[in-house]
């Protein structure tokens, strides 16, 4: 469908791609994966024409037509929603105002039999395939379908466009790619602007898409979810592999061990035939030996390891400074602006360490209490108590706003610090690998990335016992994710985080508030108890909207009402059965690996000599026994608090 033939893109000296190729076949789901800055987004723009390569060229099936959904992109201020995605469907209407002509003119000829009426009835025939395939028979339901998943509700339908955030924005563009129906999706990070429900909507519907797609993400999850083959872009190389995300992790670390072990066993080879060589060289009676190695090295096909990338984010957070046991209590709070009411009546406490995601639909109050809890709004109703000595750290999503586009990384950081810690600025600056010149860079020309990781650098100018962080892997890429995730974990004071990202929040947070429908109701346990039980939660809540009506329910309210508790029953006992087998499953793998590691205890205490190789094992069978812990521990607490509701 799409071929690329070996593409580079050249820079000056610098070469971005060097002779990479692959062929996207129709019905691939492609995850485009590497660091930040190799070069995924220049490939979609070179896939749609929009850069054109320095050498090599892009074949495209004359039939395939491509949806490109860029990281940004302007939305017109001159419609409604429902008006502005409409506009998906152009074609279908250029196409229906072309089905009337085609009829009406068949209908006023009598020439039946003739070349001309034949060729007008083929003409009708493919424009209405076409109108089919287009979805011009359900376009409202469509429209309504796509709108509603990605998190709009009826009520916004004919509100402006220019009253949308520029998330909601990317929406709008993201809804028309979706109807339109190309042969292809270049979807370039979907979910930076979606909620968790929009994402597993999108999920599902990418799933079951007819055509391609190739998408650019840093949500791990989301890969695995909708991807099956995984294409790396890595210091000017490409690697493919036909499998999601998290195989390719594993498959990519044996490709690299593999190379490593054959690359090392060659060069041994190498080294004692030249000291061979080198020793017999001037030896007559060696002359033939010698002639038949030199020949041996000129044949051998040496083997080349791929270069790896180590670049890495360094974060260590400083140690936070003691705060009181409370740390915030918020009682009976809500915000409204003007006469549209946000959310009512929050009523927790925060604890000191405590570790906490404020999830939930777009427009629903997360970013507005964040900023409420960090004193920057006040609540309409109700208070928000800060404990004592709390000294709080925030990471706002709108970073571009609050960074001056002309001042350089630098300065940015060199502004705001104070002490000895402004003798430390180019240390920080490298552990987040702004180095050499990159810190004389504007933020203006800073990708979103690396803006990303100069406002998470400015969090460690100083120590603070509260991180209130909003969003704060957008644009991050998949590593520097991980190292945020371990940093936080890492961190001893207490985080508040908004996050759409389920793989991040997976084993950092340990109590979840859910806003929604204008109230915030808590969750005790992890991002995927959550989400199971807000799954059972909505079963429940379509279950209860089918109830009968009162006057109906006075001849058959005991029936409906023990049926509701039935099923209730069921899916509960269906969880239960579920997270009793995920225990066991771990706690046999534990049983397994601790016997090895006894047995690897019992030898050490007998060896006479030192074997790398055996404690390199033993450390990562220690290194599994920890991650196993993990996990058992959070199956068993979601299977406790699951038996518990």
């Amino acid at each position: 469908m799409i071929s690329l033939d070996n593409l580079t893109i050249s820079y000056g000296g610098w070469t971005l791609f060097d002779g990479i190729s692959f062929l996207i076949n129709p019905k691939d789901r492609i995850g485009l994966v590497g660091k930040n800055g190799a070069g995924k987004t220049t490939l979609l723009r070179v896939i749609t024409g929009e850069q054109q390569p320095t050498e090599g060229a892009v074949t495209i099936n004359g039939e395939c037509t491509i949806g490109y959904l860029p990281q940004q992109m302007r939305v017109a201020d001159t419609t409604s929603l429902v008006e502005e995605t409409a506009k998906a469907f152009d074609e279908v209407l250029r196409i229906e105002a072309e089905i009337e002509h085609l009829t009406a003119e068949i209908a006023s000829r009598t020439d039946y039999q003739s070349a001309e009426y034949e060729e007008l009835i083929h003409r009708l025939n493919i424009a209405n395939d076409r109108y089919h395939i287009l979805g011009g028979d359900t376009r409202e339901a469509d429209i309504e379908r796509t709108l509603l998943g990605l998190g709009f509700k009826r009520s916004d339908f004919e509100r402006p466009t220019r009253e949308f955030s520029g998330g909601w924005r990317m929406r709008i563009e993201l809804a028309k790619l979706l109807l339109r129906r190309p042969s292809i999706f270049l979807l370039d990070e979907p979910t930076n602007h979606l909620d968790i429900e929009s994402i597993q909507w999108l999920e599902e519907y990418l799933k079951n898409y007819n055509g391609a797609v190739l998408l650019i993400s840093h949500d791990r999850a989301f890969l695995d979810n909708v991807t099956t083959r995984t294409v790396e872009l890595s210091l000017g190389k490409i690697y493919d592999y036909k499998v999601p995300y998290s195989k390719f992790v594993e498959l990519r670390a044996e490709r690299r061990a593999q190379q490593m072990a054959a690359y090392q066993n060659q060069q041994r080879l190498i080294e004692k035939t030249e000291e061979f060589i080198e020793k017999f060289r001037y030896k007559p009676t060696k002359s033939n030996q010698v002639q038949s190695r030199v020949k041996q090295l000129e044949r051998l096909e040496r083997i080349e390891v791929d270069e790896e990338d180590l670049s890495r984010l360094n974060i260590k957070f400083p140690p936070a400074p003691r705060s009181g046991q409370i740390v915030a209590e918020v009682k009976e709070v809500g915000k409204a602006f003007g006469e549209k009411r946000i959310f009512s009546g929050a009523e927790f406490t925060i604890e000191r360490g405590q570790k906490i995601a404020l999830v939930g639909r777009n427009g629903e109050g997360k970013t507005t209490f964040a900023r409420m809890l960090i004193g920057e709004l006040e609540p309409t109703e109700g208070t928000i108590r800060l404990g004592a000595n709390v000294n709080i750290g925030y990471y706002a999503q709108n970073q571009d706003d609050l960074m001056d586009g002309e001042f350089t990384v630098f300065d940015t950081l060199d502004r705001v610090a104070v002490g000895d810690i402004r003798t430390r600025l180019r240390d920080i600056l490298g552990a987040f690998l702004f180095r050499g010149e990159d810190i004389d860079k504007k933020v203006k020309v800073l990708s979103g990335g690396e803006r990303s990781r100069l406002a998470m650098a400015r969090l460690m100018l100083e120590p603070y016992n509260l991180l209130v962080l909003d969003e704060p892997t957008n644009h991050m890429d998949m590593r520097s994710k991980d190292i945020l995730k371990n940093a936080l974990q890492k961190y001893d004071g207490t985080v508040v985080v908004v996050s759409h990202d389920r793989e991040f929040l997976d084993g950092l947070v340990d109590r979840i508030y859910e806003f929604r429908d204008g109230g915030v109701k808590e969750y005790l346990g992890g991002i995927y108890y959550f989400l199971e039980k807000r799954k059972l939660e909505s079963m429940a809540d379509i279950e209860r909207s089918d109830k009968p009506t009162t006057s109906q329910a006075k001849s058959a309210d005991s029936t409906s009402t023990g049926k509701l508790s039935y099923e209730q029953k069921k899916e509960q006992e269906k969880l239960l059965r579920k997270l009793r087998k995920a225990v066991e499953s771990i706690e046999e793998e534990l049983a397994a690996v601790e016997r090895e590691i006894a047995e690897y205890d019992a030898r050490f205490a007998t060896a006479t000599e030192y074997n790398s190789d055996d404690y390199a094992k033993y450390n990562a069978l220690k290194e599994q026994y920890d991650r196993l812990m993990h996990e058992w521990e959070k199956a068993s607490y979601e299977l406790e608090i699951t038996e518990l509701g």
